[in-house]
């Protein structure tokens, strides 16, 4: 059977970084991984960003778009049939930030997926520099998406420093606590050490984490209703100008309650790749980019977002 590792976390927690170093680890222990991004936004901007991952023993399947969730398990469930013919030993499922985590088990207990596929690892990347007033709905997803984890990673954690961890734990606890899950994680549960300084050792031990049988007293909302995402091409926007936009999107309530903001600008000889939270910024180059900016959030006003891009 093909194993499944699921990577979750709320918008711009840190997972597709966080899947770059997994899955480089798993392909130089032999593995035979297929990437399954699945972005909520029109254009899938995290699958331009394990590009350079690919090759023979490294392959990419994407959904894009925000849809209904019957439309979005039929389209994974689709993938993940054609998948099981090509050989691969080792899934890993990178979906979005808004993701019920219940439709993935649910997708993989059907038939014939359940006789192809057994799930692995839960892995869940929560940002130790995590707003400390989140919406109910946020709050759901974020207890919801690490309720079943084998390993809770804090991404960001040297940038936080140790108070701000703690806090950061003490969040996800109460998140748990408000939806009535009786999760909780012990200290050898969360990494808190830089991920640049992680070892093959410490990867090993993630890549066998396993994951948890837990539940949580559903919130019933559409995640397209709650949430938004407004795609942005052709801004042409240098990269201080899309740094300088995104801090003004965070800072004016009239764009709405912006979540997350990605997107990518060009510099000499490649692009960098821009996720900007309200906590922060980070900067990454990459290979090969596009024109695109992604804003992702709740009440989003698209003819006040389009003011502030070009200020």
């Amino acid at each position: 059977m093909v194993q499944v590792d699921l990577i979750t976390g709320f918008l711009g927690a840190g997972k597709t970084t966080f899947l770059r170093r997994y899955v480089r680890y798993l392909v130089e222990q032999g593995h035979n991984v297929c990437i399954l991004e699945n972005d909520f936004g029109a254009v899938n901007v995290d699958a331009m960003l394990v590009q350079d991952l690919l090759g023979d023993r490294c392959d990419l399947e994407t959904i894009s778009g925000g849809c209904d969730c019957d439309t979005h398990q039929r389209r994974m469930r689709t993938k993940l049939i054609a998948m099981a013919m090509r050989g691969f030993d080792r899934v890993v499922v990178e979906p979005s930030g808004i993701f019920d985590v219940d439709e993935f088990f649910d997708v993989l207990r059907d038939d014939p997926l359940d006789r192809w596929y057994r799930i692995g690892n839960v892995i869940a990347i929560v940002d130790a520099m995590l707003p400390e007033a989140l919406s109910p709905q946020a709050e759901y997803l974020l207890a919801s998406e690490t309720a079943n984890a084998g390993r809770v990673l804090l991404s960001r954690a040297p940038q936080a420093g140790p108070e701000q961890c703690r806090a950061a734990i003490a969040h996800l606890d109460r998140a748990l606590e408000a939806c009535k899950c009786s999760r909780r994680f012990a200290p050898d549960e969360i990494l808190t050490r830089d991920w640049a300084a992680l070892t093959d050792a410490d990867l090993a031990q993630i890549a066998a984490c396993g994951m948890r049988q837990a539940s949580c007293e559903k919130l019933h909302f559409d995640e397209h209703k709650a949430f938004g995402s407004l795609c942005f091409l052709e801004q042409h926007l240098t990269v201080e100008q899309l740094q300088q936009a995104a801090a003004r999107l965070f800072g004016d309530p009239a764009c709405g309650q912006v979540l997350r903001v990605k997107g990518f600008a060009p510099t000499q000889g490649g692009w960098l790749e821009l996720n900007a939270t309200a906590a922060g910024q980070t900067l990454a180059p990459i290979p090969q980019g596009q024109d695109v900016l992604i804003v992702i959030g709740e009440g989003l006003d698209r003819a006040r977002i389009e003011t502030q891009l070009h200020r």
